[in-house]
């Protein structure tokens, strides 16, 4: 594979900490970096990754679709010849996860109230 071919992402996470930089194919697809960040993932954090679904990579100010490539992802305006691109990570837990999380107490409430009536 020609060096041009390849290209070095570091992944910053939501403490400020960063695994890696990779070096990938240009043609690696989004869901194969997300794959990559679930695998590596840090072990003591807080949040944590169960899936790559629960995985958003975000490069220059938009989320990066799974299907596109990083090719397709680079910005043009900030590639420099060496240099690492920073994806950030935004971890969401699946929603399913967070609905079972948070109990609701559905109880009937007795509400007393303590008016008086002259």
């Amino acid at each position: 594979m020609p060096e041009e071919d390849l290209v070095d992402i570091k992944f910053r996470l939501y403490d400020g900490s960063d695994i890696g930089p990779f070096r990938y194919s240009s043609a690696s697809t989004v869901d194969m970096l997300k794959q990559r960040i679930v695998t590596d993932w840090p072990k003591g954090k807080t949040i944590t990754p169960k899936t790559v679904n629960e995985v958003k990579l975000i490069s220059s100010g938009k989320i990066l679709d799974n299907n596109k490539t990083v090719n397709q992802c680079k910005n043009p305006f900030g590639d420099v010849a060496g240099g690492v691109i920073i994806m950030h990570v935004v971890v969401q837990p699946s929603l399913a996860k967070t609905k079972t999380e948070k109990k609701v107490d559905d109880s009937p409430r007795k509400i007393v109230c303590s008016c008086s009536i002259l």
